[in-house]
């Protein structure tokens, strides 16, 4: 295990650093104009240009800038924003954005997970029957139907029937919040259901049921006791992933419904030119689904302890 976490750990480090490295480059491919709005860009002459550029260290060779950023990393300092907040340090930018994305995400994941598990359940043990066409449908619907069609209608019955606020309003936080969560949740339903019985019935047909029954054990203890759990053991691998990534926000959603959350900060700071905003985002959404993918590992091995993420004499 402590051999399985160094390794992961240097394997995420790389991969962080990689994923930074790129962006920081194409960041410095782009034309210097960027760096500056449209009215500086009418009134500054080109020796203030040259100055603003020199000072911000951007006239230096691309390896010099490099290797300051990878020290500035070092030292977690992730510099300031220009352009979405001037003059505020990152950290508070994303950190003012990160809070209500979270606050959101670990809720919808929470409704996700216990509505799309318990029907992903009621289909299995009603299988064929009308719940489980339901299940059916409901999944075919929310993947066949474009993202913004069915967010659209969940707006029109909830402001127009159900009388909620129609965008995300910090006067009125709890109420303003409930459709957010409802489309967040919708596509999240949907997949843990569907996963949840094709796992169940997999696993219904497995010899250790036909013999649980011959046992005499009931309907409800080979449902909870043999086939949840074993069904589970695969899920439970994205869930870490699934949870942090949500957290991190949702560009549609947050769009949709004017929440001032981590969703559209970062396509906002890339249009804005904001380096250093964009930077920090990017190593931040890298570090989330890699830590994810980590966890899942860990948990998977937790629910079912036959697994071990080593080999004997090797690496997993």
């Amino acid at each position: 295990m402590f051999k399985y976490t160094v390794k992961r750990l240097l394997q995420s480090l790389i991969t962080i650093l990689l994923a930074v490295t790129v962006v920081f480059l194409l960041l410095r491919m782009l034309p210097t104009d960027y760096y500056f709005t449209e009215d500086q860009l009418m009134k500054f002459t080109p020796e203030q240009k040259n100055s603003i550029l020199e000072a911000a260290g951007l006239l230096d060779p691309v390896g010099e800038q490099l290797v300051r950023f990878y020290g500035q990393i070092l030292h977690l300092d992730f510099g300031t924003s220009r352009r979405i907040q001037s003059g505020i340090a990152v950290t508070k930018v994303i950190g003012s954005k990160f809070g209500v994305s979270m606050r959101l995400g670990v809720i919808s994941l929470a409704i996700s997970l216990f509505l799309g598990v318990i029907l992903g359940i009621l289909q299995t043990v009603f299988k064929d029957r009308v719940i489980d066409h339901f299940g059916t449908a409901y999944t075919v619907f929310v993947n066949a139907v474009p993202a913004l069609v069915s967010y659209s209608l969940v707006l029109v019955f909830g402001s127009k029937v159900l009388g909620l606020p129609a965008l995300y309003s910090t006067r009125n936080v709890t109420m303003s919040s409930i459709l957010p969560i409802a489309c967040l949740s919708l596509a999240s339903i949907a997949g843990y259901a569907l996963w949840t019985r094709r796992y169940m019935v997999d696993e219904l047909t497995r010899d250790y049921i036909k013999l649980a029954k011959i046992k005499g054990l009931n309907t409800r203890q080979i449902m909870l006791k043999h086939v949840l759990r074993n069904a589970m053991v695969p899920m439970v691998q994205y869930i870490p992933a699934s949870f942090l990534l949500t957290i991190g926000g949702s560009l549609l959603v947050e769009r949709f419904f004017s929440v001032p959350g981590m969703g559209p900060l970062l396509t906002d700071a890339i249009n804005r030119y904001d380096v250093n905003v964009v930077q920090t985002l990017v190593m931040f959404y890298a570090a989330l689904g890699i830590v994810g993918v980590f966890l899942g590992d860990v948990l998977m091995m937790l629910v079912d302890p036959r697994i071990t993420l080593t080999e004997k004499g090797g690496t997993r």
